[in-house]
């Protein structure tokens, strides 16, 4: 792997924490995916149902806490700009490329599936937590908060934890692990 396509590790990190107390400094909140994506799950059910909005306290709550129309969130328009920053680096370095990777052994069916499925339970999961990882983990460090520091050591841990069981996925079937 040639390392000159990617930023140098330490100099991404300081600029993610510039943008995060840029953030926090203009908006009074750390960055987060989740409630983007949380705005257009209301937006989304608020126009095929919007009965049935008005009959949910989660609904309401949203509601009361982010007045008008769910798609004008600050957060939607930063996911927008995660996607196309994204696209654009990719260009810019030439790793743009349009494919599926999966290990060996796994079929492309078993990795959407695979991939769908943990998306889903990780929406869940930023759900139940109040946050996905960069809100609740970054912004949470950022601010010295005991549940961002908590969440960074679970997410590590937990990382470390299923590594050990899911790696054989990944490697080739020559014993090499």
């Amino acid at each position: 792997m040639n390392n000159s396509k990617y930023m140098n590790p330490y100099l991404a990190g300081v600029l993610l924490g510039l943008v995060l107390l840029a953030t926090i400094y203009i908006t009074g909140r750390g960055l987060g995916a989740s409630g983007a994506v949380k705005s257009a799950v209301v937006a989304s059910v608020e126009s095929v149902a919007p009965s049935h909005t008005g009959n949910l306290k989660f609904y309401k709550e949203y509601g009361e806490e982010h007045p008008g129309n769910p798609l004008m969130n600050w957060l939607i328009f930063e996911m927008i700009g995660v996607v196309i920053g994204a696209f654009i680096s990719g260009l810019i370095s030439n790793r743009l490329k349009f494919t599926l990777e999966h290990a060996p052994g796994t079929s492309a069916k078993v990795r959407i599936v695979g991939a769908l499925a943990g998306g889903a339970f990780f929406g869940f999961g930023a759900e139940l937590g109040r946050g996905c990882t960069s809100g609740a983990a970054l912004s949470g460090m950022a601010v010295m908060s005991t549940g961002g520091i908590i969440t960074m050591i679970a997410i590590f841990g937990g990382a470390y934890a299923f590594a050990y069981f899911f790696r054989k996925l990944w490697l080739s079937n020559k014993g090499d692990y």
